[in-house]
């Protein structure tokens, strides 16, 4: 196996053996006390995995992979046993959404086999709209609000064709498994979360602010305590509260964050740098890890590389320990940018070098889509403070030690993520003001909160590691 290359001089997915062994025991002690610990789940609550606290040890290396812009309904609403549109036990669809430029005819989710999507508006306002007091019928309203030409006149032109059989824009669309087969392959074959939740009622940028920091904020300058939570904020950078990879860097955990190759990775303080080709690279809305103030006090820009360096360490074994990979704009599935066959293909690229790499036996890929795109979704999203829960959002759980074919029905967001690296890598350590090194401003501790699901729930580690599943990425 060839070393790990440099970053800042020390080597991406090393920490010295002194480090380990006392980082293992503190970690170990940590899930002693709190093995009685149950999360709370939606319905009759899961129990901890009874394998604890052993088998999240298994896993060395965690990636997680992140899409753009889809609701779990739209992906995964007909997949056998998940919560996906409700249906009468002879298939007919039961919801529905008016339509204001139709006299308010209520209109079903409809099948589409195309692979170019508009969507519709998904900022907070929209969200709350779509939701409507969680009677989860404002989908189509919203896109008329927002003035979309086949919305409001539904019949003219080729909005026909464009639309569904009653009129309906294409946020009512679904898909079904000959659309789509890989991500429903993985589904078969590893574990589909069809509880899982956008970590804000907003866009893109927040949503990746939430990815790394369990936090969306504007700050009124460099203090972390000096931040107050919003998700409307357009702001680029520079972020000022803690987000995980400063926990990370304290305890010697190595990380990576991998853009799209047309990403520009250095420029000069003012952020975001213009991008070498804007069709492959990871827009700024995507990209926030740069603007993080921690990843520049801590000297650890160069974590920050192409998603090329990351398919080239997948092949050498050099992963570091957690890495995020976010797409160009051509592979996101964003319905803004053209078709998501890209972006299809490119995620079962990834995976398929994650299955051939010498570390696939001890690793979790966690893979999920941002927020929902505007794309209808059933299920009234749980509210946890004022900045969410978003709407629900598709994600799957692949690794040799992922439970096969099993749906995991806790609810779950971007923060269970975060848990689970805190748990592996940190001794349970968490993004808590109270405990941070770094303390900021945020009002709730988002990994503790009573309803928050176990990601552990998904694997068995007593079972053998399960060989990767190989896919044609063009199916």
């Amino acid at each position: 196996m060839s070393k790990a290359p440099k970053i800042h001089g020390r080597r991406i997915g090393t920490t010295s053996p002194g480090h380990r062994r006392a980082l293992l025991a503190i970690v170990v002690l940590a899930a002693l006390a709190s093995a009685a610990l149950t999360p709370a789940e939606e319905g009759d609550p899961a129990p901890r995995p009874p394998n604890r606290p052993g088998g999240i040890f298994k896993i060395k290396n965690i990636v997680i992979i992140v899409q753009e812009n889809r609701s779990f309904d739209h992906y995964f609403g007909m997949y056998p046993g998940a919560d996906g549109i409700p249906r009468r036990p002879d298939g007919k669809i039961t919801v529905c959404n008016p339509h204001p430029v139709l006299n308010n005819k209520c209109l079903p989710p409809y099948h589409v086999r195309k692979y170019h999507n508009h969507g519709g508006p998904h900022t907070q306002p929209a969200s709350r709209r779509d939701v409507n007091g969680g009677k989860m019928d404002g989908f189509i309203r919203s896109v008329v609000k927002q003035g979309a030409k086949c919305a409001v006149k539904p019949f003219e032109g080729d909005c026909k064709r464009k639309n569904g059989p009653g009129g309906q824009p294409d946020v009512m669309t679904y898909y079904r498994r000959a659309d789509i087969p890989n991500y429903w392959a993985y589904a078969d074959e590893f574990v589909l979360q069809d509880r899982m939740f956008a970590p804000t009622d907003s866009w893109s940028l927040p949503a990746h602010q939430f990815l790394t920091s369990a936090w969306a904020a504007t700050c009124k300058n460099l203090n972390p305590m000096s931040c107050t939570g919003n998700v409307r904020n357009r702001s680029y950078g520079p972020y000022a509260w803690t987000d995980i990879t400063h926990l990370l860097f304290e305890a010697g955990v190595s990380w990576g964050w991998y853009v799209g190759e047309g990403t520009r990775l250095t420029c000069p303080e003012i952020w975001p740098c213009d991008p070498i080709d804007k069709r492959t690279a990871s827009s700024p809305w995507f990209n926030t890890q740069p603007g993080f103030l921690t990843v520049r006090q801590n000297d650890q820009l160069g974590n920050i590389q192409h998603v090329s360096d990351f398919l080239d360490a997948a092949r050498d074994g050099t992963l570091p320990e957690v890495s995020w990979v976010i797409p160009g704009l051509r592979d996101s599935e964003h319905p803004a940018h053209g078709s998501m066959q890209p972006g299809h293909a490119y995620v079962t690229r990834l995976i398929n070098a994650l299955g051939n790499s010498p570390q696939w036996r001890n690793m979790a890929i966690f893979l999920t889509w941002d927020d929902w795109g505007g794309f209808y979704d059933h299920v009234k999203p749980m509210k946890v403070d004022n900045l969410g829960y978003g709407m629900r959002v598709p994600a799957m759980v692949i690794s040799p030690f992922a439970k096969k074919g099993f749906i995991h029905h806790q609810t779950l967001s971007f923060d269970a993520y975060l848990k689970f690296i805190e748990d592996r890598f940190l001794g349970g350590q968490r993004l808590d003001p109270a405990t941070m090194s770094r303390p900021d401003s945020r009002p709730i501790v988002r990994e503790n909160v009573p309803i928050l699901g176990d990601m552990e729930l998904a694997f068995d580690f007593n079972q053998l590691p399960r060989a990767p599943l190989m896919l044609d990425p063009e199916a």
